[in-house]
């Protein structure tokens, strides 16, 4: 196996392993507004969200930034948890700004969230001659990664929301609840405190 392909599994790894759930959780967040014919949408999310945690991923592992991962690792949870709560407060998404609103958001936790990775990816890019080649391999794995999340989120609101007739307003109210109530727990377990 080539590098390329090595840090490409790994980055569809890093989203997807559930032993660190929070990315899902995130993605799951994000997504938890819209609904399958909002996929678009969905996709410039979720890109944002990446090219966040793709960026301080380099500048972490280039040394460029460093914080105190008791930091990060609280500083995650607090990302969720806001995006979740975001959601109670407004179910359906806005249109015009809101939007726009969102994007940000997701841009910039994924600036945190890039943050709580870099010290094993640094470790492992260590070893290479160059690091460019691997760190992209990496972001488009994550990329992949979330994008598969997105893709059963997208077919499990079809069967809920499209066929079953759930509500629109009450899917995204239980997925929020859900996943705000898993990274309060998470902040709790945090050795921040």
């Amino acid at each position: 196996m080539n590098s390329f392909e090595l840090y490409f599994r790994l980055g569809i790894q890093h989203i997807l392993d559930l032993k660190g759930f929070d990315h899902i959780l995130f993605v799951l967040a994000l997504c938890a507004v819209f609904i399958p014919r909002d996929w678009r949408k969905i996709l410039i999310l979720v890109t944002a969200f990446t090219i966040g945690h793709s960026m301080t991923l380099a500048l972490a592992t280039f040394k460029i930034v460093q914080v105190k991962s008791e930091l990060i690792e609280f500083l995650i949870p607090v990302t969720i948890a806001i995006t979740a709560f975001s959601n109670i407060l407004r179910p359906k998404p806005v249109s015009g700004k809101g939007v726009t609103i969102n994007y940000i958001l997701a841009l910039f936790f994924g600036l945190i969230h890039g943050l709580g990775f870099s010290n094993y990816l640094r470790s492992l890019l260590g070893k290479e001659s160059s690091i460019w080649q691997p760190l992209l391999a990496f972001n488009i794995g994550l990329e992949i990664g979330q994008l598969v999340i997105v893709g059963i989120f997208i077919l499990v609101t079809s069967i809920l929301v499209g066929l079953a007739g759930v509500s629109r307003r009450e899917w995204t109210l239980i997925i929020s609840a859900f996943v705000l109530g898993i990274a309060m727990m998470l902040m709790l377990d945090t050795k921040f405190w």
